[in-house]
């Protein structure tokens, strides 16, 4: 069923005032602090260490789009494998939207359930498009019907390579580790937004908004601050320029630590080919970076290789069916990658014409 519910211009950017009013507000008086407590259905330990697997409550998955070819046929790709894992044994996925933020219907409104919400006002992205992604979800949250309690904040790249089960707690989200978010190496600009009164800048989780499963009144409270983060940071020139294409999910981390909500870091909830080389265990594949080889089966990153897939080669169009698989010696997460970028075209019907622009 096809969720439709178009927020006039006015009232978003009536709405976008109040947040950015009390933001203030909010960014000095919230220090919710969460404990950390496991239930007796979030798991067992394992090698000593506790397993947040909360296999009671099933979590919605939601991705941001815009209607751009580049957004659609990655949704495209990933709802097919959504509705292939969900079922699965081990699975705690539950319903799926994808959070339009063109501010208009598009071409795939039949085909994947989707909510559409307003963009920022003209010109306050500044070109940066991902900061649209915390606005889209302070809209959703606020109007959409949503049945299940838990939330994935998930990407169009995002490939699901195993059930994925719920692995936050009530009270503590799961977030993967990204390697390059930094906040202890960047404290003179974090500090620019989580003031010292607040605590260590290790408070900072080294996370980006997705994926994230995170219960719902959680994802409430840190949405409409993680809104205003981002635009204060794009606002700043020096935070700008040393965070650039990652400074929405700084935004998230911090805004995460205001309200002080720490998550359970989850190494095995993603793996980025090819860096990384085997599936493994893992839940998801995320395939942001480009994946260049010589026939050797060598990886030439930073150099277009004899063989490659990269998903910035089509940004106007979707890529063909039956992508060559790599060479010999190419890792295991490459191969398993194309195979299924493979399968879902050849299944996914009028994939030729349907996503152009």
């Amino acid at each position: 069923m096809i969720v439709r519910k178009s927020l006039g211009r006015v009232k978003s950017v009536l709405i976008l005032l109040m947040v950015l009013g009390f933001f203030f507000a909010t960014y000095n008086l919230v220090s919710m602090i969460v404990g950390h407590k496991v239930g007796s259905d979030l798991g067992s330990i394992v090698d000593g260490k506790v397993e947040f697997t909360n296999t009671k409550s099933k979590f919605h998955v939601a991705v941001t789009a815009t209607d751009a070819a580049y957004s659609q046929w990655q949704c495209r790709i990933m709802y097919y494998w959504y509705k292939k894992a969900k079922d699965m044994p081990g699975s705690a996925m539950g319903k799926f939207t994808r959070i339009l933020h063109s501010g208009k219907e598009d071409q795939l409104m039949n085909e994947i359930p989707t909510f559409v919400v307003d963009p920022l006002p003209d010109g306050l992205d500044r070109g940066y498009i991902v900061l649209n992604r915390p606005w889209a979800f302070v809209q959703w949250l606020e109007k959409a019907v949503i049945d299940e309690e838990y939330i994935l904040m998930a990407e169009p790249d995002h490939i699901f390579v195993n059930p994925l089960p719920n692995l936050a707690s009530e009270n503590e989200p799961a977030g993967y580790p990204f390697f390059y978010i930094k906040p202890a190496e960047n404290e003179k600009i974090m500090r620019k937004f989580y003031p010292k009164e607040k605590g260590p800048v290790t408070d900072v989780d080294p996370i980006g908004n997705s994926p994230v499963i995170i219960h719902k009144y959680l994802l409430e409270e840190i949405a409409p601050t993680w809104v205003n983060v981002s635009l204060r940071m794009k606002d700043d020139p020096e935070t700008d320029k040393v965070f650039g294409w990652v400074l929405e999910m700084y935004a998230y981390a911090v805004a995460s630590a205001l309200h002080g909500i720490k998550h359970t870091l989850r190494k095995d909830f993603m793996l980025q080919p090819p860096w990384d080389l085997e599936v493994g265990k893992t839940f998801i594949i995320h395939y942001t970076y480009g994946c260049d080889y010589n026939l050797k089966g060598k990886l030439t990153y930073g150099k277009i290789g004899e063989w490659r897939f990269d998903k910035r080669s089509y940004l106007m169009s979707p890529p063909p069916k039956n992508i060559s698989l790599p060479p010999p010696g190419v890792p295991e997460s490459v191969v398993r990658l194309v195979k299924m970028v493979n399968e879902a075209t050849a299944n996914i019907p009028n994939w030729d014409s349907l996503n152009r622009s």
